[in-house]
């Protein structure tokens, strides 16, 4: 069965726009997937004071992987572009991260699906917008509903 997956891309070192562009090209490349969007991309200040900006998308997937075996291909992305894991929420070269698996509510120790707290990260939302308008999470909650709460603030959406 193919299903609709979301995947958040970040990074703020080593270039981070060409970090995400290089992303993308390595999800094209997923077994029994296809890459079916990808968003502008945006800059955003970091959750932490001091780090430095972050550069955002949203990419869409078309894959019949089982949620973990996408996960370990996306992690396998992240540490073949330089990806080290020093601190929760520290600077890095990419970031990719499921944030829907089509209609599945998923809570395993590695994955969390929705993905927790992309309800009040504009960096996430407005991206998704572009490629899932209108669209209603698996655990009931509607996007719109999430942007109206969520102002676009403190984001620059780039020129493609």
């Amino acid at each position: 069965m193919i299903e609709r997956v979301y995947v958040g891309l970040g990074s703020n070192l080593a270039d981070p726009a060409e970090q995400l562009r290089e992303a993308i090209k390595a999800m094209c490349l997923l077994p029994q997937s296809s890459l079916s969007g990808v968003s502008a991309f945006y800059v955003s200040d970091s959750l932490l004071p001091g780090q430095p900006r972050y550069t955002n998308a949203v990419a869409a997937i078309d894959t019949s992987l089982p949620p973990m075996a996408l996960l370990d291909a996306l992690q396998g992305i992240e540490n073949d572009q330089g990806r080290e894991r020093l601190e929760r929420w520290g600077p890095r070269t990419l970031d990719l991260d499921i944030l829907l698996f089509g209609d599945r509510l998923i809570d395993e120790p590695r994955l969390k699906v929705p993905h927790y707290q992309m309800q009040v990260r504009a960096f996430v939302l407005y991206p998704l917008a572009e490629l899932a308008p209108g669209i209603t999470f698996a655990d009931g909650r509607a996007l719109n509903d999430l942007l109206a709460q969520c102002p676009f603030e403190g984001l620059e959406r780039l020129p493609n």
